[in-house]
């Protein structure tokens, strides 16, 4: 028996008022035919030495019990059902109004009612899957006020943007894995896609970059990691890249330039498809340096305004390029020669 805290109360136990405390007791219980450990609270007087609860305590007591059933049985906790709502942010009748379920059934779950298998998965499922809530949302978009609506979508659209990233983090470092203890090929800098992609809105933020079309995007990148790394001895991303027929080109960048803090477009061009990068509300790049910002001006400075085929056939003369086979990795030590200083 635990002492939690002592207050002044009308004791039934004794039926005088005194100082009584609070105690938390371990309590074993079958509960469905599974016996379970659990804590619970009971006020205790000393005088009469005996415990006894009131009805909130018993109401807590009874959640507490079957929580305890719930984990043993592989089950969510109300406390984690509560949880699931909450990350959306929607109301325990709107959200039994998505599932098409009775109006208290979340409310019941929330408290002392022990969800079945059926459901607990379906829960479980929109934890993991704020895809799949927005397309719940939709469906049910008549049946909640527009204030809710928009409300529940901000939320859901925010933790599938979140939830995306993270999948495509994990992606691209796997890729990156086998590259780790070379250096020459990352440049002495480890990969961070936190600045590869302050990077690519610095660029594309800049008043003095015009058509950031993608090609032209992946050589200003491999220029400023080239420059980088000859005035300073490491690049800035830490980007692997590969000698393609139009130049340097990072390893899995048609995963990297689909993060949610990049903005594009699709141009049609002709008979085929363009991708062209747009500036961004977010106009902060907390994860270059200075020195970084440096580099990337001057990489500006000399390409911003140039067309992809000017940059593409500077980048094809370069000895970064020349001395490396067609698809192989491009190493960083031929940037002693960069044509910039």
């Amino acid at each position: 028996m635990k002492r939690v805290k002592t207050e002044k109360r009308m004791c039934p136990c004794c039926m005088e008022e005194h100082a009584v405390q609070s105690v938390i007791v371990k309590e074993n219980n079958v509960f469905k035919d599974v016996p379970i450990e659990y804590k619970a609270e009971y006020f205790y007087c000393d005088r009469a030495d005996e415990t006894y609860a009131e009805e909130q305590q018993l109401t807590k007591n009874d959640i507490a019990m079957k929580n305890a059933y719930r984990e043993k049985c592989g089950l969510l906790t109300s406390q984690e059902i509560a949880g699931i709502r909450s990350q959306y942010g929607i109301s325990q009748s709107d959200l039994c109004i998505l599932l098409g379920w009775g109006a208290k059934t979340i409310t019941r779950y929330e408290s002392h009612q022990v969800q079945d298998n059926a459901h607990d998965t379906i829960l479980r499922k929109l934890a993991a899957d704020p895809e799949w809530f927005l397309q719940l949302l939709q469906g049910k978009q008549d049946a909640l006020s527009n204030s809710a609506y928009t409300k529940y979508a901000e939320a859901g659209t925010e933790l599938f943007e979140k939830n995306h990233d993270l999948y495509l983090k994990s992606a691209i470092m796997s890729k990156y894995a086998r590259y780790l203890r070379n250096l020459e090929m990352t440049g002495n800098r480890l990969l961070s896609l936190d600045v590869v992609t302050d990077m690519i809105r610095y660029y594309a933020n800049s008043k003095k970059v015009t058509d950031l079309y993608l090609t032209k995007l992946m050589k200003m990148l491999w220029y400023a990691d080239a420059l980088s790394y000859k005035r300073r001895g490491h690049t800035i991303s830490g980007l692997v890249y590969r000698a393609q027929p139009m130049g340097a080109v990072p390893v899995a960048y048609e995963s990297i330039v689909d993060f949610s803090t990049i903005q594009r477009e699709e141009i049609v061009i002709g008979d085929a498809t363009g991708c062209r990068f747009l500036p961004t509300p977010n106009k902060e790049y907390h994860h270059l340096t200075s020195e970084d910002k440096e580099i990337l001006d001057a990489i500006i400075h000399l390409f911003g305004k140039k067309s992809q085929n000017e940059i593409v056939e500077r980048m094809n003369r370069e000895d970064a390029y020349t001395q490396t086979a067609p698809f192989d990795i491009i190493q960083f030590k031929y940037t002693q020669t960069l044509s910039l200083s």
